[in-house]
């Protein structure tokens, strides 16, 4: 400790502004005491000699303890408050290099403390920042071997389907099987893409969604548009029923992609010749979408994940890869608007979309 507080005081001295200070201290010592001595001995002309300099020795002595004095309690104090500095200067550099939380003692009121005050600010940020880039990163890493693990299930299929199909003894209809799963894996991998990019551009920010009123009933026509032939393959039946008068402020094309994956989760789900009902009513507070199936319903372990990214539920099978729940969270989440998913008393799913007037 002893160390470093000698090699403190050699760097204090060493300071080029601690060097102008001391320099012009001594010249203007070196100025006063010379005044004092020619003004004492200009006041003393009459007196004799040994009368005379004594009087000026007892004004030098005067003055020059004087200075002495006022010289040591400026660079005491000029080190004191250096010292401060180099102090808060360790600690910023040990937060830098370390990242621990710098522990700052509390200064007196003034300069020091204003710029302690700001230091600590920085830091603070400095930390929430890196904090939020951690995050990203891991976020990051995380969805890469999500959709790794996604792709490589129908990449590891697609290989296999090339290698049957370079087989010289292939018959015709095998073949034409083979292409047409081929065919829809390689549309799988593109939806997939497709819909991962979209998240992306929401997760960055740069979706621009447009305010303007959408009614229900168009969004919910657009939105089924898309299943209309698996539905009548599967002999299932849609009934909508609400306000032909119910809108909310909202971009129509994603809103309708939104709640199109909503129904297209709904209709894979429930068995041929089930239903799937569409209701809708607007009041003061929200606007209100909700879907039900007659399907066998979310197991009730899947219910708290269920609308989370990649996520494959008990009854999902292989078909899905889990974003399409995902996706509809994210886009009525930032319009506003909340999804949630609940079983119903009498058996099915329930998915409950609400597009509220003022910002929740």
């Amino acid at each position: 400790m002893r160390k470093k507080d000698h090699r403190n005081g050699m760097l204090f001295w060493r300071n080029p502004e601690i060097k102008r200070q001391l320099t012009g201290y001594l010249a203007l010592s070196a100025v006063l005491l010379l005044a004092v001595w020619l003004c004492a001995g200009q006041a003393a002309k009459k007196e004799s000699w040994n009368v005379r300099r004594e009087i000026c020795r007892v004004a030098l002595a005067g003055t020059g303890g004087a200075l002495t004095l006022a010289g040591i309690f400026h660079f005491a104090v000029t080190a004191r408050r250096y010292g401060r500095l180099a102090g808060l200067s360790e600690q910023v550099d040990d937060f830098l290099h370390s990242q621990r939380d710098p522990d700052f003692t509390v200064q007196e009121e003034g300069e020091l403390s204003i710029l302690q005050d700001e230091i600590q600010k920085m830091t603070v940020m400095l930390k929430q920042q890196a904090d939020a880039l951690f995050r990203e990163k891991r976020y990051l890493c995380d969805a890469i071997t999500d959709m790794s693990h996604q792709l490589r299930t129908p990449l590891t299929s697609l290989n296999l389907i090339q290698a049957m199909l370079s087989e010289p003894e292939i018959s015709r209809e095998r073949r034409e099987e083979l292409l047409y799963r081929q065919k829809t894996l390689l549309q799988r991998i593109d939806d997939l893409l497709v819909i991962l990019l979209k998240m992306a551009r929401i997760d960055a920010g740069v979706v621009d969604f447009k305010r303007e009123q959408v009614r229900l009933d168009d969004l919910v026509k657009k939105a089924a548009e898309p299943i209309w032939i698996p539905v009548e393959l599967k002999e299932q039946k849609i009934t909508f029923r609400g306000d032909g008068q119910a809108v909310f402020l909202g971009d129509r094309d994603w809103s309708a992609e939104a709640v199109g994956n909503i129904l297209k989760n709904c209709m894979e789900h429930t068995p041929s010749g089930g239903r799937i009902d569409i209701f809708w009513e607007e009041n003061a507070v929200y606007t209100e979408l909700r879907v039900e199936d007659s399907g066998p319903g979310i197991a009730p372990e899947d219910l708290p994940h269920i609308l989370e990214r990649f996520y494959k539920g008990k009854r999902q099978g292989e078909a899905g890869f889990g974003v399409g729940l995902a996706f509809a969270r994210m886009v009525i989440g930032a319009q506003n608007g909340v999804l949630t998913a609940q079983n119903r008393p009498e058996g099915g799913a329930r998915f409950t979309v609400r597009f509220y007037k003022r910002v929740i």
